[in-house]
């Protein structure tokens, strides 16, 4: 079966078709803000016009914005090709690539932009056991919580002022998804969000 995943939750831009243990085709920008304008015709780059049997999206947390436009591109193509769609989150995908490049770690945090001056934060044992439910932190706050020996990749390091610690920048890549164990491919696609969302209703404080 072939699989469309569409990864926006954080300034890249990402998507692969992946079928059994295979990336059939994938593309992967750095692109800020403008996921809304490249996701769709990044997909439609992709082998045959990206068209798969099922797709895979990410949701959260991460960027409101990128989460939103990824879970609707992932509905809409859904709806169009009939076909299920289900998700995943950036926090053990990030992880799960790591520890594939570095199997001689026993553990490692995730560090992700979390806006506001926070960041997501999830430590994970090999090969990929979470230990706990994510948070939101500040910078401060996750380098006081996480063990000064353990290692931590994500694209929130660069809040993490600390020469001492063993720092990998990454972004999630929607290739990497092959890496998920099949539950963590199973999540209901709709949104984590991780923190109270930046626009309030008129007459809400």
């Amino acid at each position: 079966m072939r699989t469309l995943v569409i990864e926006t939750a954080t300034a890249a831009c990402s998507v692969a078709l992946i079928e059994g243990g295979d990336v059939v085709d994938a593309r992967h920008e750095v692109v800020g803000r403008g996921h809304a304008e490249r996701l769709l015709p990044m997909i439609a780059e992709l082998a045959g016009g990206g068209r798969a049997d099922a797709i895979l999206v990410d949701c959260g947390p991460g960027s409101f914005t990128g989460i939103r436009v990824g879970l609707a591109a992932a509905r809409g193509l859904a709806l169009g090709w009939d076909v299920s769609v289900t998700g995943y989150s950036a926090l053990p995908l990030v992880a799960a690539r790591a520890l594939a490049d570095r199997p001689q770690l026993a553990a490692l945090a995730v560090v992700m932009e979390g806006g506001h001056g926070e960041v997501f934060v999830q430590a994970f044992d090999a090969p990929l056991a979470p230990r706990g439910s994510f948070a939101s932190l500040t910078p401060a706050a996750a380098l006081d919580q996480l063990p000064a020996d353990l290692p931590i990749v994500g694209d929130g390091i660069r809040h993490l002022a600390d020469g001492h610690r063993d720092l990998t920048a990454r972004h999630p890549a929607a290739a990497d998804a092959l890496l998920l164990p099949p539950a963590e491919r199973a999540l209901a696609p709709t949104p984590i969000y991780g923190r109270a969302p930046d626009a309030k209703l008129p007459g809400h404080a």
